[in-house]
């Protein structure tokens, strides 16, 4: 089986015979077939880069040009929270995780379109494909940290044993619900493909929904004690346990002491809680879209 896969992949879809469903599906089998899993992230890094003469530079250049935007048109355009210490470590360190749930909800939507051919003809478990796109989009993630913690390190970057928690927890919680998005909107595609377009349009609302361009002190400020309201946004928790990694040991202490006087709440009470119980909420909804999922698999190649 192992190597019969591994040389349908490396063929022409086309060409590849028809075979029957896999008996084993779901996640857990993806993961028992790793060997097919890490050929089909191979293939898609390989094919995002062919023929770019830059090849994985364009991971380094995308989010930052999308930093400097931002930075330029809120932090000196606009000359909003200046008062904020280190604001662009903040925007960026958001940006990172708005990004990988954009890019695994989008592209995990496609994935089974895409691959068609491949999900026809191959007796695999379909999941793979949605799978394979956020861990795509996880390889991209890593060059964005390390940008990020170069300008952490610059900005005096004190990280603790909570920060690197935080950054563990921000991490699952967005490959959870964007594998939970992408499962279930790639097998509603292939029956109706306007569910392609409602992820452009849904990935449009991240941005301002979770505290990138404005701090999470904003929101405590205009709603008190209904900012908890604020964090049943998943995202949102995620987000925030992320600036907790990195931006919050850049603030030094008498800037901190500054903006307790001031009175800005930077980061809620019982972060990590609040981050825990994110976790489960995005393990269930990833639970309930396999199930689904699995529903609609047997329905997916006469559709395609």
């Amino acid at each position: 089986m192992t190597d019969i896969a591994t040389d349908d992949l490396s063929r022409n879809p086309e060409d590849i015979p028809l075979k029957p469903p896999s008996a084993d599906n779901g996640l857990f089998a993806v993961f028992q077939r790793h060997y097919l899993l890490r050929l089909l992230v191979q293939r898609e890094i390989s094919a995002r880069y062919q023929g770019s003469f830059l090849g994985l530079m364009w991971s380094y250049i995308n989010p930052l040009t999308q930093f400097f935007i931002y930075w330029f048109v809120i932090g000196f355009l606009f000359q909003l929270h200046k008062d904020l210490p280190n604001f662009p470590i903040h925007l960026f360190s958001a940006l990172i995780l708005v990004h990988f749930f954009n890019e695994t909800f989008g592209a995990g939507t496609r994935s089974i379109m895409r691959n068609k051919a491949l999900v026809v003809k191959m007796a695999m478990p379909r999941e793979m494909f949605p799978v394979a796109t956020m861990l795509v989009s996880l390889y991209h993630v890593v060059p964005q940290v390390v940008v990020l913690v170069i300008a952490c390190v610059l900005s005096g970057w004190t990280p603790d044993a909570v920060a690197v928690v935080c950054l563990v927890l921000a991490l699952l919680i967005i490959a959870a619900i964007g594998l939970s998005g992408a499962l279930l909107f790639s097998a509603a595609n292939v029956f109706f493909r306007d569910f392609g377009n409602i992820v452009n349009v849904l990935t449009n609302f991240v941005r301002f929904g979770v505290p990138m361009m404005y701090p999470y002190a904003m929101v405590h400020d205009r709603f008190g004690r209904f900012a908890d309201y604020y964090l049943l946004n998943p995202l949102a928790d995620a987000v925030v346990l992320f600036q907790r990694a990195f931006w919050v040991p850049t603030i030094s202490d008498a800037e901190m002491a500054e903006l307790e006087a001031r009175g800005d709440v930077i980061m809620p009470d019982n972060l990590l809680t609040h981050g825990f119980v994110a976790l489960a909420f995005c393990l269930v909804l990833l639970a309930f879209s396999q199930w689904v999922f699995s529903r609609l698999e047997n329905k997916i190649p006469e559709r395609l």
